[in-house]
């Protein structure tokens, strides 16, 4: 495990020790009733109940405990033990079989291949200085003709100020930066703790379609709210989406072959 990887499962094991945002286990509501709640995804495509769902960079006690609750064979990877911990404890008071595993989402070397008919992935590509081996690996675990719903953080909102100027929001990194990001403090963009890498369009929508995925369908979550007060989440939103939610489609059932057909144009 990198250094970057290191420092981000602790980062994350304090969060959850400290129930900070994102860490916090679903409702006792959106458990109840979330085979309704998720039936109103028109991209998971009707009913979870029996499909093999992987739930990755996804502890917490939240994703993974409401698709089982919906009926999936569920299996959770998170890079935090103690993230996965909310997950077991909160499975055990529900009643609900899920299995747990403690891996980066960049090794997916412990599961089998086609071993899922539906990947989730919340926001969580940020973590890792590349995420072509991320894509690789979900194209891996995926069955053929299985769905990869995933969010990821738009790299024009990493690229801007926390905070407005007389000008708005303002970009201040480059967006061919490779190092990871500068430390962040008051910001809910980004997480405090964590190290963060920015990963342009071409890596995010190119590096699936390499992997052998199909896009389908593409979202920008709205965050923005009318009259947010200047400086707020809400108000930041409306000048940058902070995140992109992405609908892709396994194509093949050789991987090999789809390595192979990469190719690089040069003009």
């Amino acid at each position: 495990m990198s250094s970057v990887h290191d420092h981000n499962r602790r980062a994350w094991d304090e969060r959850a020790r400290k129930q900070q945002v994102f860490t916090r286990p679903a409702s006792n509501d959106e458990i109840d009733h979330a085979e309704g709640l998720l039936a109103a995804n028109e991209w998971i495509e009707g009913s979870v109940r029996g499909k093999r769902l992987l739930c990755l960079a996804a502890g917490g006690g939240r994703q993974a405990i409401r698709y089982a609750a919906a009926g999936a064979i569920v299996t959770v990877v998170d890079i935090s033990p103690e993230m996965l911990a909310l997950d077991r404890q909160v499975a055990a008071e529900k009643g609900l079989a899920i299995t747990t595993v403690a891996a980066s989402m960049d090794d997916l070397s412990m599961l089998d291949a086609n071993a899922f008919d539906v990947v989730m992935q919340p926001v969580s590509t940020c973590y890792v200085p590349d995420v072509q081996p991320v894509f690789d690996q979900v194209a891996r675990v995926t069955c053929p003709g299985g769905v990869y719903i995933s969010q990821h953080k738009q790299p024009g909102s990493l690229q801007a100020d926390v905070k407005p100027s007389a000008r708005g929001y303002e970009l201040i990194e480059p967006y061919y930066r490779t190092r990871p990001l500068p430390e962040v403090v008051g910001s809910r963009h980004r997480e405090a703790g964590t190290v963060e890498f920015l990963h342009r369009w071409e890596q995010l929508i190119g590096g699936m379609c390499r992997s052998g995925f199909v896009i389908e369908d593409l979202m920008e979550p709205r965050h923005y709210q009318r009259d947010a007060p200047t400086g707020s989440f809400a108000d930041r939103s409306g000048y940058l989406p902070p995140y992109v939610l992405i609908k892709a489609r396994r194509t093949s059932q050789n991987m090999d072959a789809d390595m192979s057909k990469r190719v690089v144009f040069v003009g």
